[in-house]
């Protein structure tokens, strides 16, 4: 690998770090993608430290630009799940922890996040005070500090059924079991975002089931670019102008990559404009 600057290429690993950085040379090595024992850590030739420096800035773009987008849609859920279940049990409150509601399971474990992490809020804290009795704060108020995946596995832990398809519904997905996959990727990818793991060569352990996104082939299903249509697809449900914002961000942000030397790695995202 060619250093043009030594002293600047320093302050990029004490900033970075050559762990991380590493990720992103990973693409220039002869034996890419192979991760395993034949991995010969070879770089092919005239592969320069800044190609990889800019492979790593171009992923902080796209994490930068997908996520407010993802946030976008799990707030939508929260708010959906929300209404629409304590629309069902208008009576009950606290339905979140009804083993009648939700599979005994998930109640088990949402008792166990509330003591230990909901009820620390400052919101829910003032609610005991006010309300001393009260177990819990009513759903309005609770599920609003509950993790994304949390709601998600409410969802899937409703006992009726009919109340799960209401919400896919909303979504305009008549399949259960492609609702959860939209989710569980938009849910994985959003967590990538937010916590700065790379996504430019993201590899789904679960396959996207695609239902009615017949644009997604082949080796879409697990990586960045099937997640990327998941991700579109929700948003237009929710809002038509943002889907088309996002879309235009990141074919921009792809377009003004295309002379760079990493291009090649990303070159698949290209599928974006099909």
């Amino acid at each position: 690998m060619k250093v043009a600057d030594k002293q600047k290429a320093k302050e990029i690993l004490l900033d970075i770090g050559y762990y991380r950085l590493g990720f992103y040379w990973f693409p220039f090595e002869k034996t890419y993608p192979e991760k395993g024992k034949k991995r010969s850590h070879e770089f092919v030739d005239e592969t320069c430290f800044e190609d990889a420096v800019g492979l790593y800035y171009f992923d902080y773009d796209i994490r930068k630009l997908l996520l407010p987008y993802l946030c976008r849609i799990e707030i939508n859920l929260r708010t959906f799940v929300i209404y629409c279940v304590s629309h069902h049990y208008h009576s009950n409150p606290l339905w979140f922890a009804d083993s009648s509601v939700l599979d005994r399971n998930f109640v088990t474990h949402f008792q166990k996040s509330y003591l230990d992490g909901i009820k620390n809020n400052s919101a829910i804290k003032q609610h005991h005070k006010n309300h001393p009795k009260d177990l819990y704060a009513p759903a309005w108020k609770t599920l609003e500090y509950a993790t994304f995946g949390d709601i998600i596995t409410l969802c899937k832990s409703l006992k009726d059924r009919s109340i799960q398809k209401e919400i896919a519904y909303h979504y305009d997905i008549r399949n259960i079991d492609v609702f959860f996959s939209f989710f569980d990727t938009v849910r994985v990818l959003r967590n990538l975002c937010a916590h700065g793991h790379n996504i430019f060569d993201l590899r789904l352990q679960k396959s996207i089931k695609r239902g009615m996104l017949s644009e997604i082939v082949g080796n879409e299903c697990n990586n960045l670019l099937g997640a990327i249509r998941v991700t579109l697809y929700l948003l237009s449900k929710i809002s038509a102008n943002r889907s088309n914002d996002m879309k235009n961000e990141l074919t921009d942000l792809i377009c003004t990559s295309r002379n760079t030397k990493f291009y090649s790695v990303i070159k698949y995202l290209e599928g974006l404009s099909e």
